[in-house]
């Protein structure tokens, strides 16, 4: 009697609905192969001819600066809703990273991720990371000297300083991208929650204080934005297929918050139409942020010599 190996038994033995002439080989598992749909992508190049395309419309055209120029027509901060946290009253405090504490909060922020880094050992991460945050504010500097402000409406001299794009905005931006670079998948969502409420209230409160117009705060997000997508495409990086996506609901949550803290920090007494502007131009900005976050996947490693 011919015996059987039982294991080349079993792998031959056609199963149940099988197709004759096929066979079973690795897979993802049983039913239909589904194609993954095509996400969203922010790309750097996006980002950086959005930030040329925001200056050019809103700095160096006539009806940019007399619409931007008009959103400043007031008493000054005082009217402001977060005008007690900006900094700007006498001996107040100001809420991170406006006024004087932008540079503290800068630091403090570089030292956390690398402290993260550090004890998670993710050492390329971390690179990345701080690349983001020097990336991000090492532009704007860079911007604000080579882009100049011309004066095409005989504005006042409180006008005519150049402001594109915002530090303080780059300051919150740039460490929370940086952020969730080092962060693990679990915890990346939520930091990015947390960041995305930051922005929105920082955004809004320096529109309301009259220290910033839209456009500076659009400018220094898509700033962030082109060095976070550029930081996860280079030298290699990987998807971590849903490792860093976010969930619906928290989207909506997020979202939710980021609307709610750009309408208070850029409400005015004395304006109703700003007010709404300067909400608008922070949400667009938190919106901007999230929806980076949400399209990259972020799953940095180090390069094939490493």
């Amino acid at each position: 009697m011919t015996q059987h190996d039982p294991s080349t038994t079993l792998s031959t033995r056609p199963n149940p609905g099988q197709i004759p002439g096929t066979t079973i080989g690795p897979g993802p598992g049983p039913g239909p192969a589904r194609a993954r749909p095509a996400r969203l992508r922010i790309s750097a190049p996006l980002c950086l001819l959005t930030f040329l395309a925001v200056y050019l419309l809103a700095v160096c055209t006539p009806f940019g600066q007399r619409a931007e120029n008009a959103l400043l027509s007031g008493d000054g901060a005082n009217p402001a809703w977060i005008y007690d946290w900006s900094g700007a009253a006498y001996q107040s405090s100001a809420l991170p990273p406006l006024e004087h504490t932008a540079m503290p909060t800068l630091l403090v922020g570089i030292a956390v991720i690398v402290a993260v880094a550090l004890v998670r050992r993710r050492w390329w991460q971390g690179v990345a990371a701080i690349g983001v945050v020097i990336g991000t504010i090492g532009s704007k500097e860079l911007a604000r000297l080579v882009l100049p402000r011309p004066d095409l409406v005989d504005a006042g001299v409180s006008l005519t300083e150049a402001s594109f794009p915002s530090g303080h905005v780059a300051v919150p931006a740039g460490l929370v991208l940086g952020a969730t670079l080092i962060a693990s998948p679990r915890l990346r969502p939520y930091v990015t929650t947390v960041g995305v409420l930051w922005l929105a209230v920082t955004a809004g409160a320096v529109q309301a204080t009259y220290h910033h117009r839209p456009s500076d705060v659009l400018g220094s997000t898509l700033l962030a934005c082109a060095c976070y997508a550029l930081a996860t495409r280079f030298p290699r990086t990987a998807d971590a297929p849903g490792a860093a996506r976010h969930p619906r609901v928290l989207s909506a949550v997020a979202l939710s918050l980021a609307a709610a803290g750009a309408l208070v920090a850029g409400a005015r007494d004395d304006s109703v139409t700003q007010s709404l502007v300067f909400a608008a131009a922070a949400f667009l900005c938190a919106g901007l942020f999230w929806l980076t976050t949400a399209a990259a996947s972020p799953a940095c490693r180090p390069p094939a010599w490493a």
